[in-house]
């Protein structure tokens, strides 16, 4: 928890910080990047820093850190902090790269702020900095241990052995270790980092989601980006990686995983969003689940629809699970009410069973829909679960 002392400088500072994070944050990755180009090359991912979303989401994080430590400062924030470690340790991350963070972040503080940051003001955010990195620390330490891996060990070579054309823009790998040893298991919902070497050089990272769970293999999905800035990852896999290829790929990682037990279940995905579902799907399937399970998926029509027989095939082998999809733009005949954008209050839309525990996954906009009409249904706000791909702009706040 913080001191007495830096408890009331932060709360006294935090509306002048706050409103310059976003400043700060640009000013730290230039000054970040300045210094070790290779960070920009080789581990950060560039489209989002060319769009901002990158700084967004540092801001987002440190502001919601320092305001739940004033908010309960007898209680550590580590749910909060519980999907950053993750994506750290997808990405390798160790405890000396937050020392490197630490310099430049601190400098962009003074460039921005100026004489605003006296010694006291200074110490008290270097105690929020070093609280909110010793915990990220300690988490990602955990998650290393119990992944059997040295920290910042994660990478391992595979190679292709098969690829899917699920639609005209979503691609399915199937990789296998290239040293013949077994695959990591990764859970329903997890994801892993893929490193490829584009033609300039540089070892780019990205995070897809596992879409199944075969024996001795990783398979995840990869949508074709055609957004601004351009998906370069994803045109490369999609363009050059083929069967027999070699890729660097991570240890599963995230966590919005399925949890055990016998509640009922909502996947609610929309757009490619439906790759961490469909793995959710497969192993409920798989393992003859006598759950509840409501799949719930939008999309624009039937053929940008990934793994739509998959979603009718594994739901139909459920003894309790049942599929409801929506189309924007249906092709052919289809349903009125299943016509537009997700809607569970719609008459017609599946009944909430009590205690259902929710999984969400898509663009912020279904999220934040879907999320309210759970609310609004009688789901816990606990028991709403979200995945979001790239930074997370929209930070938990619950519980």
């Amino acid at each position: 928890m913080l001191s007495p002392r830096s408890t009331a400088t932060v709360e006294a500072t935090l509306p002048a910080v706050g409103s310059a994070i976003g400043e700060i944050s640009s000013v730290f990755y230039r000054r970040l990047f300045a210094a070790h180009p290779e960070l920009l090359r080789d581990l950060f991912n560039r489209g989002n820093q060319a769009n901002g979303s990158q700084q967004q989401a540092l801001a987002g994080s440190i502001a919601a850190f320092a305001g739940a430590l004033l908010a309960r400062p007898d209680r550590r924030p580590d749910a909060l902090l519980e999907r950053i470690a993750h994506k750290h340790v997808s990405l390798g991350i160790t405890a000396e790269q937050y020392e490197v963070v630490h310099t430049h972040l601190f400098a962009a503080i003074g460039e921005v702020l100026g004489d605003a940051v006296t010694p006291e003001v200074a110490a008290a955010w270097d105690e929020v900095y070093w609280l909110m990195a010793n915990a990220l620390v300690a988490l990602e330490s955990r998650l290393y241990r119990q992944a059997g891996l040295a920290p910042g060990d994660v990478w391992r070579t595979y190679r292709v052995a098969a690829r899917f054309q699920e639609t005209d823009d979503v691609v399915t790998f199937l990789a296998r270790p290239a040293d013949g040893r077994p695959a990591p298991a990764g859970r329903p919902g997890q994801y892993v980092s893929v490193q490829v070497q584009l033609p300039d050089g540089a070892r780019q990272i990205r995070q897809y989601s596992l879409s199944g769970h075969p024996e001795g293999a990783l398979q995840f999905s990869v949508k074709r980006e055609t957004g601004h800035p351009l998906g370069e990852v994803s045109h490369h896999l999609h363009d050059h990686v083929g069967v027999g290829r070699e890729l660097r790929i991570s240890a599963p990682a995230g966590d919005v995983v399925l949890a055990d037990g016998d509640a009922p279940v909502l996947l609610a995905s929309a757009g490619i969003g439906c790759t961490p579902m469909i793995g959710m799907l497969g192993h409920l399937a798989g393992v003859g689940s006598p759950r509840r399970v409501i799949a719930v998926h939008g999309d624009r029509d039937q053929l940008s629809h990934p793994f739509r027989p998959e979603l009718l095939r594994l739901t139909e082998k459920l003894a309790n699970g049942e599929a409801h999809v929506w189309y924007e733009r249906p092709l052919g005949d289809w349903p009125a009410d299943r016509t537009g954008l997700v809607d569970l209050t719609a008459p017609g839309a599946p009944a909430i069973p009590a205690g259902t525990l929710a999984y969400l996954c898509g663009p912020l906009p279904f999220l934040r829909a879907v999320r309210t009409q759970l609310l609004a249904a009688g789901v816990r706000p606990s028991d709403i679960h979200y995945e979001v791909f790239g930074p997370d702009l929209w930070l938990r706040r619950e519980g």
